[in-house]
């Protein structure tokens, strides 16, 4: 199955179009721009709590059939936190000095 390559930052809205290199994901496919992951949320994912990774870029060249992202689009469907932000700030903070691999 290939990722959702979801469409906007779950924390601010920004669009994030499927060749974006602000893209970050955690394990989830929780996704959220480089700036928010850096600046708000202290590389803590506000949902599972586990770290974030560069959101590959799906290819736009079918090198293999069916294999693009022509054949295989990014979602439309746009996504928004269900925390408020106090939650958020105290979740990160309760969790952001901890090694990512120990989380």
């Amino acid at each position: 199955m290939a990722l959702q390559l979801r469409p906007n930052c779950e924390f601010c809205d920004k669009d994030l179009p499927p060749a974006s290199i602000e893209a970050r994901i955690c394990s989830y496919e929780c996704t959220f721009c480089a700036d928010c992951v850096a600046r708000e949320l202290h590389n803590v994912c506000p949902n599972c709590g586990g770290g974030f990774a560069p959101r590959p870029i799906r290819p736009a060249t079918e090198w293999r059939p069916g294999l693009s992202v022509e054949k295989r689009p990014a979602s439309d469907k746009r996504v928004h936190l269900h925390y408020s932000r106090d939650d958020i700030a105290v979740h990160s903070a309760r969790i952001k000095d901890i090694d990512p691999a120990l989380r």
